[in-house]
């Protein structure tokens, strides 16, 4: 443990950052999942909303600095290719 009074609130603010990290990213995951579970489903309607849904969270993941905008950009190609193929 550190023991400057900066590398203490360092340290405490890594913590905080990596929780809110790890739920925005488990956010993601669960759209995804949704988003396949339509178009396994056959359930069409409800792919395009949880596209769309799962699209916007990468996006703003992005924008946070959680994701890095390639990985994004792969995930949207391939849920797009999923949706494209159901229809």
């Amino acid at each position: 443990m550190a023991n400057i009074k900066s590398a203490m609130k360092r340290a405490k603010i890594a913590k905080v950052r990596t929780l809110r990290n790890k739920s925005y990213k488990s956010a993601i995951k669960t759209s995804i999942k949704r988003f396949e579970q339509a178009v396994e489903a056959g359930n069409i309607d409800n792919a395009k909303i949880a596209f769309a849904n799962a699209e916007k969270k990468l996006d703003k993941a992005v924008s946070k600095g959680i994701l890095h905008k390639n990985f994004a950009a792969r995930q949207k190609s391939k849920l797009a290719r999923i949706l494209n193929k159901a229809m």
